[in-house]
């Protein structure tokens, strides 16, 4: 299930909002210009897929975007966890790419989860708002928005990535150390599921 916490960006010690209404999820978003909906989810697509049948089951919903937001590019990034001996180093490697604060200076960043789950915090206006987002949930976090992304310790989603600009998902760093004084994914997920991530 989605869920949506925003804390001011002094720390997470008084919690502004918590939800799971995708509603108001959508409705606390949306002034900041990040877009939230859910798509139908496709059952019939298991976790690591090949890129064609992700492509083929979310046809529909790919161009009707497309149409909407004139995508350049769109691919499909896969992350699960395997019983190779360099998963560890793999899967650290990942997470640690955008886990720092950064931005997005020629292009938005839209992502949908097709399994899996991730949580984007975006640092705006003075709150901090993580965005747990998992199966079922697209999300654009439009060009120039302060954020950073958490997949965890053992990363476990696919998600379709759309593009205007081929590079325009390069990240400008902030140099703030202000991802590690919230609570990262493992927790997150940990208590909203009551699963280990």
């Amino acid at each position: 299930m989605t869920l949506l916490i925003t804390w001011p960006e002094s720390g997470p010690d008084t919690t502004v909002r918590r939800t799971t209404d995708p509603t108001e999820i959508a409705d606390a978003l949306s002034p900041i210009g990040v877009r939230y909906e859910q798509w139908p989810v496709r059952d019939d697509v298991p976790a690591g897929a090949p890129a064609e049948t992700v492509f083929a089951a979310y046809r529909e919903q790919i161009d009707k975007l497309n149409d909407e937001e004139d995508f350049t590019t769109v691919d499909v990034v896969s992350l699960h966890p395997t019983q190779s001996p360099e998963w560890p180093q793999t899967a650290k490697a990942a997470r640690e790419k955008f886990l720092r604060e950064h931005t997005h200076d020629d292009d938005d960043e839209v992502r949908f989860f097709v399994a899996g789950a991730g949580i984007f915090y975006l640092h705006v206006n003075g709150e901090i708002h993580a965005v747990y987002c998992e199966k079922g949930d697209l999300l654009g976090v439009p060009r120039g928005t302060t954020h950073w992304f958490d997949m965890g310790t053992s990363p476990s989603f696919t998600a379709i990535r759309f593009f205007h600009e081929e590079d325009g998902w390069i990240g400008n760093f902030t140099g703030s150390d202000i991802a590690s004084r919230f609570p990262d994914f493992d927790r997150i997920h940990a208590e909203h599921t009551g699963q280990p991530a």
